[in-house]
């Protein structure tokens, strides 16, 4: 039984056990009772182990060993599995290309984006996560001024520091820009 997700009424049945049940994940393992209540089915459990860690992967190649298939296989799902982490970091909304060569410059974009987050990864030796969240720390400010615009870059915190100096790049200069106020001339003078 799962005592802690059962409701005190007789018949009655929580909120939490009715996700749990609803759940494609676990839903599969729980039986329930004539009275509501749930329990693991040891038979669901035992036969979902005997697939446990196998999987079936098809393909056209006969020059592949099954070795082969497996690791593409494999990475195949790293390239998904990253693919979404990207599209939920930059928080992208759905994108819709209905061009040919807008889909492919989008999909290229994409895997180049992967690809520097991968390189990065193995220079630093760490989650492309940390040294984001490391890097973030450098800000941009916009200083409008009387004497003219100023683009100034806030001096990056030894964590930061430590990723640029891992990954090759120099650190960027305290000021990138600054434009001084257009000077107005008479058209007579």
């Amino acid at each position: 039984m799962l005592p802690d997700l059962q409701a005190s009424g007789e018949g009655a049945h929580s909120k939490r056990a009715c996700v749990l049940r609803a759940s494609e994940r676990y839903g599969q393992y729980l039986t329930q009772d004539r009275h509501g209540r749930l329990a693991i089915d040891p038979t669901k459990v035992r036969q979902a182990e005997r697939g446990d860690g196998k999987f079936v992967v098809h393909s056209n190649d006969d020059t592949l060993t099954p070795e082969d298939l497996a690791l593409g296989y494999k990475q195949l799902a790293q390239v998904e599995r990253a693919w979404r982490l990207l599209k939920s970091g930059l928080r992208i909304r759905p994108i819709f290309h209905w061009a040919p060569h807008r889909i492919c410059a989008h999909v290229s974009l994409t895997m180049v984006a992967l690809l520097l987050e991968r390189l990065a990864e193995r220079a630093c030796g760490d989650t492309w996560r940390n040294i984001r969240d490391d890097l973030r720390q450098i800000k941009l400010a916009q200083f409008l001024t009387p004497q003219g615009e100023l683009w100034q870059v806030t001096d990056p915190l030894p964590p930061a520091a430590n990723r640029l100096k891992q990954l090759g790049i120099a650190p960027p200069p305290p000021i990138l820009k600054f434009d001084p106020p257009p000077t107005h001339t008479t058209p007579w003078a």
